[in-house]
């Protein structure tokens, strides 16, 4: 050897001499597969992460649509863009120590009442609620005819009999109301069992109509695809390799 070079036999050719041989398109396909897999996977774990909160449920007043114990995802969202019949996450010092979750039944603006044939009313509207637990009325005791002030929030829970919400709290102030900006996130989904939380149709035909879905289903689907792909480009290129043995064998 000179200088530090390999030669690859008497030739004196250098093994940098030596020309490699071009990859199979199956190699290409693969690697682009899990490259771009990768890319899906890692970019929906990180957008994610920065989109949703993981949040426990303290108690059961929003039973039946998520229980005590029940852990959910929330998409982080200003307070502003909340709409009738979100069920949010907030915090606020005259009500808890730890965030709360309840639904968004009126904005500001709003009049809330109960009830009309057994129904909460909001703006003279009765409204539909199948969430509420199957037998039970939507009535709220001493729920009189209440103006929400503008930037405030009416919310109760689900299980309206045992829930410490807007309605029991009227005569704290501001109508039992909390100011929107209390709201940290809006629940898209429980974790398990794994169930996503459509927006009620009950609140649609009032002003202003529901929220959009969230990009969780966006997030999870790329999620999927990006593991398919990965898994997938993995597998390809060890039984590419096997089915060719096989024929030149």
């Amino acid at each position: 050897m000179h200088g530090g070079e390999r030669t690859t036999g008497d030739s004196g050719r250098t093994a940098r001499d030596v020309p490699r041989p071009p990859r199979a398109p199956g190699a290409l396909v693969s690697g682009a597969a899990v490259a771009l897999g990768s890319v899906l996977f890692l970019g929906a774990a990180v957008w994610g992460a920065v989109a949703y909160r993981p949040y426990t449920v303290p108690t059961p007043s929003m039973a039946p649509t998520v229980e005590a114990g029940d852990r959910l995802l929330a998409q982080r969202i200003d307070g502003d863009r909340v709409r009738r019949g979100d069920i949010v996450v907030f915090s606020h010092p005259d009500w808890s120590d730890l965030p709360l979750v309840k639904r968004v039944v009126a904005v500001g603006g709003d009049t809330v009442g109960c009830c009309a044939d057994g129904r909460l009313t909001v703006n003279g509207t009765a409204l539909d609620e199948p969430y509420l637990p199957a037998g039970r009325p939507a009535a709220v005791t001493s729920l009189p005819s209440t103006v929400v002030p503008a930037g405030r929030l009416f919310l109760l829970g689900d299980a309206r009999g045992g829930s410490l919400d807007s309605a029991a709290r009227l005569r704290d102030g501001d109508g039992g109301t909390v100011p929107d900006d209390a709201v940290v996130a809006r629940v898209d989904a429980v974790v398990w069992p794994p169930a996503t939380l459509a927006r009620p149709a009950a609140f649609a035909a009032l002003p202003g109509g529901v929220s959009a879905p969230g990009p969780l289903r966006s997030l999870t689907a790329s999620a999927l695809v990006g593991a398919v792909l990965v898994f997938g480009g993995a597998a390809h290129g060890p039984l590419a390799r096997r089915l060719a043995a096989r024929r030149t064998g």
